[in-house]
């Protein structure tokens, strides 16, 4: 299924602009159907005089008049005329009697989308950029509660704005949507002055929770607030214009351990603000777990911080242990000991960085490659070392083994491939959607072909990408025009991680 902006832009006649509002507009998607009890679908003109549908909700607040999505598919003839007058007179147009889909007696009505030039400005484009059809069904007729009556006032509030370009307000900030608030989870209605005309069961019981045992109806929203605040030394600077209706914002209050999150929505007409809808969830326990998630977080990077501190001071230690040692076997092996420790802990510093546990390989690398001018200068060799391709972002439990590795097969082509000598390592590393190949070539002195080197340093190679990595290594040697070095591994090994 194509996304919003290729079924648009496809028709050829929307700008970017239009078709960003179009998105600020499905964002509150839901919202409108909830309110309006009704399915809405929203309709882009094309280059033939045609409508194609864009985006389809379905209420959550009563049952669907349509099984099957609309999206992608053009307008049924009998929409047509009614989608067709709201869009060329930019005004909201009802059907005159009850329309028939599948037996089913409903109500449409064809609301025009204008959008706004300018956050400040009451300027909005000459024709509407698209059309929305909002469907009720008949023939669940019934005497409708006062909840109903006020969800559907808000919803007929909504979309005059629509028709006229104030919503979706340009002046709301964008961000995270995890807990926003829904209708279903408590709506609370606004009158100019911020006194709460109507509040939902669900958005009294979530006031209820937080200290305030009265009635909200009647009451100042933000006299509430402040009540249930006081004495708190840290408050939201945009709280007093959320819980007045001023501002398009977003906020958590938080009492007697009760976390509740509000949304604001300021209603006009005209350009003029006469009330709003305020939206509230009971968010306790998602912020709970969120700061839970955040607190592991810091955990986690912090262990990789020591653990990066303890590698350091363990290379340190057999660096100075080398220093002093007198047999230059003893040394080789010291020094090569404290290489791998430094490789291992330049992961573990990487890791210490980030948020989650995986790794841009390529900075790690980038910083093991640097090791290669110490193995180099110890062995009085002048070595150029190069990079191409790229290693991409691989879980940790795999960039320590290939960075591991990746130090020992580096330090092998300076060490015996160049020593004494100047010439070039290069790594060149691809990847592709099943595997990643990394190439080690040196253009030193190369060893007997079909002999491979049987030293510790090898067995670490291989243990590490056969056992570790599920992978495959190969040593490609010529006689006097160096050594490839090829590692492959799957990517089913790393989608495990």
């Amino acid at each position: 299924m194509s996304t919003l902006s290729d079924l648009v832009q496809a028709q050829g006649r929307s700008s970017e602009a239009d078709v960003e509002w179009l998105h600020l507009l499905v964002s509150d998607w839901q919202l409108l159907a909830d309110l309006a009890f009704a399915d809405i679908v929203l309709w882009v003109p094309t280059s033939d005089g045609s409508f194609l549908a864009v985006a389809h909700a379905r209420p959550s607040s009563s049952a669907t008049l349509f099984y099957r999505d609309f999206v992608g598919q053009r307008i049924k003839p009998e929409w047509l005329k009614q989608v067709t007058e709201a869009f060329e007179e930019s005004k909201i147009v009802d059907t005159g009697a009850p329309d028939w889909y599948e037996e089913t007696p409903t109500r449409v009505r064809a609301v025009p989308v204008l959008r706004r030039l300018a956050p400040n400005s009451r300027t909005t484009t000459d024709e509407p950029v698209a059309v929305i059809t909002r469907h009720t069904n008949l023939s669940e007729a019934r005497t409708p509660s006062r909840q109903e009556l006020t969800f559907n006032e808000c919803a007929n509030d909504l979309f005059a704005m629509i028709a006229s370009g104030d919503f979706p307000d340009l002046g709301a900030p964008t961000g995270p949507r995890r807990g926003a608030p829904r209708a279903s989870d408590g709506l609370i209605r606004l009158d100019v002055d911020g006194i709460v005309t109507f509040a939902s069961p669900n958005g009294l019981s979530a006031f209820h929770r937080m200290g305030f045992p009265e009635e909200l109806e009647a009451q100042s929203l933000a006299e509430v607030t402040a009540m249930l605040i006081a004495g708190r030394q840290v408050i939201d600077e945009s709280l007093p214009l959320v819980v007045t209706g001023r501002a398009p914002w977003r906020v958590d209050i938080e009492a007697k351990g009760v976390t509740v999150s509000l949304r604001a929505i300021p209603l006009r007409q005209q350009g003029r603000r006469f009330g709003a809808i305020v939206l509230s969830r009971d968010v306790t326990e998602l912020r709970h777990t969120e700061r839970e998630l955040i607190t592991k977080d810091a955990t986690i990077r912090e262990i990789h911080h020591r653990v990066k501190n303890n590698l350091q001071t363990v290379a340190s230690l057999l660096r100075i242990q080398a220093r002093r040692t007198h047999s230059e076997d003893a040394k080789d092996a010291l020094n090569q000991a404290m290489r791998r420790v430094a490789a291992i802990a330049v992961v573990h510093d990487t890791l210490s960085e980030g948020l989650n546990q995986r790794v841009d390989f390529d900075e790690v690398f980038d910083r093991v490659l640097k090791l290669v001018t110490e193995v180099a200068s110890s062995h009085n060799t002048t070595v150029h070392p190069k990079s191409s391709g790229s290693f991409g972002v691989l879980p940790s439990e795999y960039a320590t083994p290939l960075a591991l590795a990746l130090t020992e097969l580096v330090t092998n082509a300076v060490e015996h491939g160049l020593a004494g000598q100047e010439g070039e390592v290069e790594i060149v590393a691809t990847r592709s959607e099943e595997s990643l190949t990394v190439e080690v070539r040196d253009n030193g002195i190369g060893l007997p072909e079909g002999k491979v080197g049987s030293g510790l340093g090898t067995q670490i190679v291989r243990t590490l990408i056969q056992g570790e990595l599920g992978g495959t290594i190969d040593w490609h040697t010529m006689v006097g025009s160096g050594t490839v070095v090829t590692i492959e591994i799957p990517f089913r090994w790393l989608n495990k991680a």
